[in-house]
């Protein structure tokens, strides 16, 4: 599994609508609203590094509102934090 970890700079109007239609994309994991001269952070997890180009350059910087992306491509994982556990209110 490949992780990439895109940077996003997006029409500030539009945040909300742009991160929601970004986050629908498959092969895009998570999508988080942040502070500072980004926008949104994107995190795509794929199988290999030819679906990272699929996922960014065609379909995640066709999105409208888009302006700009940065793309990071993650060598190893010093965490195996799984978010959703973390955040588990127990119920089953």
């Amino acid at each position: 599994m490949i992780t990439a970890i895109v940077f996003i700079k997006a029409d500030v109007d539009r945040i909300p609508e742009v991160a929601e239609s970004i986050a629908a994309l498959e092969g895009v994991s998570e999508v988080y609203s942040v502070t500072g001269q980004i926008d949104l952070i994107a995190l795509v997890r794929v199988k290999d590094h030819d679906h990272i180009a699929d996922v960014v350059a065609d379909r995640l910087n066709k999105v409208d509102g888009v302006k700009a992306t940065e793309t990071h491509i993650a060598f190893r994982a010093y965490s195996q934090h799984d978010l959703e556990s973390a955040f588990s209110l127990g119920l089953d």
